[in-house]
């Protein structure tokens, strides 16, 4: 840097980020030329942002969130810069930066907001103080990765003490919600959660250890005893098929959430609660709630492939949590069902959280295919809560070619975890359109 301009090593950066695009991959590496010759470029860019940086953190959830809560700015006029491609480490920023940046180096945006890794966000908050970050949940998945469970609230617990004006808590999440206790003098709390009737479908990971109880959607009128909990801005209040009723500040609303499984629709109330602090008096609530009803998924998150003619709708799953809700949100007798397991280092190497997810669901409609790499395991694991499964093909290209062939007029559901995903989706885009990530 003593003997290279800043706008040199920016103009440089965009020519790198350009170049690796042409080669049909490498997201991250002009990041890394950023971090290594202008460390600072990420700061430097995110503070001249009138609106400030909103970071998006917690095990689960993070991506659609973040994706909704873009949509519902962009719908109020705000200008707003995301990191999209889901590099969500400094570098990944920094690369998302160049590709957003005009040929002077002008980034067209009022606010950023980002999806930050429990483990990566807590470098990030080192180099850039968001105004704003909302914390999700605390799930036990990838302990392989950041180790006990307590490790990944202390890594949220860097983020909620960085921001400077207001933390967004899911009051549903004890160790999320305890994070309130130990912020700044300055910092401002504000909560999204659920009505008694709902916290029984979405357990916290402190819930499931404890076995309480799940319900079924027409359930939620039953009455479930909790502790006082602090007032939210948004509460989801119930769930239905394509719609959900939110309590908006006291107010209630009727919104589409046209996404599929009802953790979405909690993901919409997280949404619709930082939404509310970014835009302040500014906010049309009304407005903001109609707009819920046109996003739609991310990659891979319910996200839905025509393919032969027939949907294949691809989701994600990472923990028992997810996988539970995920299989709660459609009949499985209605689907051909695929899943694909993998132990990759973005998947998380310990499959042993599969014990914990109850497939009972699953037992008349069976599951067509098994694959991935842990395929076997995922297979054995079936069979222990007695669903037939037709073939085990650990090889994801030939697994998915004998699925759809076999699936008939049925539509198709894959449950799959991160690489397997990203796999499918590649193997996918020779077939047929596959949106761009």
């Amino acid at each position: 840097m003593e003997t290279m301009s800043r706008p040199l090593v920016r103009v440089l950066g965009q020519g790198v980020r350009w170049a690796t695009s042409l080669r049909g991959g490498g997201s991250a590496f002009p990041g890394l030329f950023m971090e290594k010759l202008h460390p600072g470029f990420v700061a430097e860019e995110l503070a001249k942002l009138p609106r400030g940086v909103v970071v998006i953190s917690g095990t689960n959830g993070k991506t659609t969130t973040t994706k909704m809560t873009v949509q519902l700015l962009r719908s109020q006029g705000l200008r707003v810069f995301t990191n999209r491609t889901g590099s969500n480490f400094v570098r990944g920023v920094a690369a998302s930066l160049l590709a957003e940046m005009d040929a002077f180096g002008r980034l067209d945006a009022d606010v950023a907001v980002l999806e930050l890794d429990e483990a990566h966000a807590v470098h990030f908050v080192k180099q850039v103080q968001p105004r704003i970050s909302l914390l999700l949940n605390v799930m036990r998945d990838q302990l392989d990765r950041f180790g006990e469970i307590d490790i990944t609230r202390r890594m949220l617990r860097q983020v909620a003490r960085a921001t400077t004006e207001t933390v967004v808590l899911n009051r549903e999440d004890p160790r999320i919600a305890g994070l309130a206790e130990d912020l700044p003098e300055g910092t401002a709390v504000s909560w999204f959660g659920l009505s008694d009737a709902l916290r029984p479908m979405f357990p916290s990971d402190d819930d499931m250890r404890e076995g309480l109880r799940q319900v079924d959607p027409g359930e939620q009128d039953s009455e479930v005893p909790s502790a006082r909990r602090p007032d939210a801005d948004v509460v989801l209040e119930a769930v239905n098929a394509r719609s959900v009723e939110l309590n908006v500040r006291g107010t209630s609303h009727e919104a589409t959430v046209d996404l599929y499984g009802v953790y979405n629709q909690y993901n919409a109330a997280a949404a619709l609660a930082v939404s509310l602090q970014v835009l302040g008096d500014d906010a049309d609530v009304p407005a903001l709630v109609a707009e819920l009803g046109n996003v739609t998924p991310a990659f891979g998150r319910g996200e839905t492939i025509t393919v032969e003619g027939k949907p294949l709708q691809l989701l994600l799953v990472k923990n028992p949590a997810g996988f539970r809700l995920s299989l709660a949100s459609a009949s499985a007798q209605a689907y051909a069902t695929m899943i694909a397991i993998n132990d990759q280092y973005a998947d998380g190497r310990d499959v042993s959280w599969l014990w914990d997810v109850d497939f009972d669901s699953l037992r008349e409609g069976g599951v067509d295919v098994v694959s991935g790499v842990r395929a076997w395991d995922m297979a054995l694991r079936l069979d222990y809560d007695l669903v037939h499964v037709g073939e085990v093909e650990p090889d994801l290209e030939d697994a998915l070619t004998r699925f759809i062939a076999q699936s008939g007029d049925r539509p198709m559901r894959i449950f799959c975890t991160y690489t397997a995903m990203l796999s499918l989706r590649k193997i996918l885009g020779g077939m047929t359109h596959v949106a761009a990530i």
